[in-house]
């Protein structure tokens, strides 16, 4: 199980992330992930999803159910395409795409975003890093990532800007 700590602007208070991936198959999973608000004392969301990847491709679907406290249930498809810009694939060209809608098939919320990825391993001594530039096409906005070991810091140019600790 994959855990992690986070803390965002928008919500203001700690949350406690969980991951789990049980695989269905040699390139499909069931992933089960959630979060608990330590300001509320209840969980703030819980996602189950089927994800399929196509590796020689460098291509993934996933279709799901999430629930979240403010808009209820809502199911969503997601998609992500890797390029990579080199042999050892350091640098890629990412597109991704998800759409979230309501149990009614009416409210739909679409996302989709362009970005660059640059990892380097070994920065430092026991030290790897992640630089990521992107744009989300339906809020137009430009965003960065910055990741170190187990340290992520997300921000956008709207100011939104959260972080999160691997345990």
């Amino acid at each position: 199980m994959e855990t992690s700590l986070r803390y965002s602007a928008n919500s203001r208070s700690l949350r406690i992330h969980a991951k789990e991936k049980l695989s269905v198959h040699s390139k499909t999973h069931l992933q089960l992930h959630g979060e608990l608000d330590t300001r509320a004392g209840s969980p703030s969301y819980l996602c189950a999803m089927i994800r399929h990847f196509f590796h020689e491709a460098s291509t993934n679907i996933g279709v799901g159910l999430h629930y979240d406290k403010s808009q209820k249930l809502r199911g969503f498809v997601r998609g992500k395409k890797k390029f990579p810009l080199r042999t050892d694939a350091l640098l890629t060209f990412n597109i991704k795409g998800r759409c979230d809608f309501d149990q009614d098939f009416n409210q739909r919320n679409p996302k989709g975003a362009a970005e660059f990825d640059l990892n380097i391993w070994k920065f430092e001594k026991d030290q790897d890093l992640r630089l990521r530039v992107g744009y989300e096409m339906f809020d137009k906005v430009p965003y960065m990532q910055i990741r170190e070991n187990n340290w992520t810091l997300n921000t956008n140019l709207k100011g939104k800007w959260n972080v999160r600790f691997d345990l």
